[in-house]
Parts: structure tokens; sequence; C-alpha cells
């Protein structure tokens, strides 16, 4: 089945393509299993895959293998690193890095992004996002929601918006903003462990 180009970056082949670049070329000391890249890009394994091998072959990532594992990271050696690194990082770097800082925010049981991005990312067309939006289910600081705000901002040059609600408040979506937002594209940053 021929999977349609990706919204948020066109000239990429498809969105799984994008979330696989992602999650291997923002931090270039990480090396990931193909099977962690599948999980964390939230695609199937044999996608994954195939998506590597082609990375790998045209050198824009490198591989090893370590028992049975063969383990990817970032080619920074590759004469246009610099320049894919920050499209990744502008266009499929939200869900990585957000998903990195909230983390290590304690008392967030779900967070989403939402708004065009995650339409974007659903595959509506549409303008480029001009900011994130991001929804947080929990009793998490406003103070460490803001830090968070603030190094996501500065890592993605793109104003990031959090919204934090309460867990009831989530669950029974009488509100009409929290009816909204669940009814539209969203992606999921993280989850109740």
């Amino acid at each position: 089945m021929k999977t349609p180009p990706s919204a948020l970056t066109p000239f990429l082949r498809s969105d799984a393509q994008g979330a696989v670049l992602a999650e291997t070329m923002l931090d270039p000391t990480v090396e990931l299993s193909f099977t962690e890249v599948a999980r964390r890009a939230g695609v199937l394994p044999a996608v994954a895959h195939r998506e590597l091998t082609r990375l790998i072959e045209a050198d824009v990532l490198r591989d090893r293998r370590e028992g049975n594992s063969r383990l990817v990271r970032a080619n920074t050696e590759h004469p246009s690193w610099s320049l894919m690194s920050q499209i990744v990082i502008e266009s499929y770097g939200p869900v990585p890095v957000l998903r990195a800082l909230l983390a290590d925010v304690s008392d967030v049981q779900e967070s989403y992004l939402y708004g065009s991005w995650a339409a974007r990312r659903a595959g509506e067309p549409g303008p480029p996002p001009r900011d994130l939006d991001v929804l947080v289910v929990g009793t998490a600081s406003r103070t460490d929601l803001l830090d968070v705000s603030e190094a996501a901002s500065a890592k993605l040059h793109i104003e990031v918006n959090i919204h934090r609600t309460s867990p009831e408040a989530w669950a029974a979506k009488t509100d009409p903003f929290l009816a909204t937002v669940a009814s539209r594209p969203r992606v999921q940053l993280t989850r109740a462990q």
C-alpha cells in the first residue's frame, strides 16, 4: 500500500520515515536497536527495518551489531548531517523532545500534542504549524511545565504552549475545550506507567 508524503515535511517519503529519523538523529550520542526505534517511533518493526536499512545504505545512519541486536546512530560525518538534523528536529522533533522532557516531570499521567502539528502528523493538509500545543493530564506543577515549555521551545525553535488539566476533567470531557481536543487528531507523548 502506498502511503502519502508527510504533511509536516512534504519532501520526506512518509511520516514513518520522519518519525524514524527523529528517533535516530536528534541525539547523535545514542545508539538504539531496530526494535527500540520502532517502539519509540510508533511504527511496525518491518517498517522501521525498511526505513533504517535505507538510511544506513545512504550513510545517514551508522550501524553495528552487538550480539543479536543491530544498533544504529546518527552519522554526524555525513556532509548534510547538520542540515538534515535541523529539518528533522523542526518537523518531527516535537515527539521525542517533549517525551524526554516530560519524563522528568512528576505527576504527569498522560500528555498529548494536539492542534495544527497533530493535524499535519495525521495527514491533514495546511500551513506549517506556528506553535505546538501540548495537553498534560495530571497535577504537575505549573513551574515544572513552564520549564518544559521553555526548554522545548529553545530546542525546537517554535513556541510550545502547555495546557494542564485534571485527570477527572479529561475523563469527563464535559469542558468544550477538552471535548474538542479529544475529537481532533492528537499524538500521545506519555502515558501513566
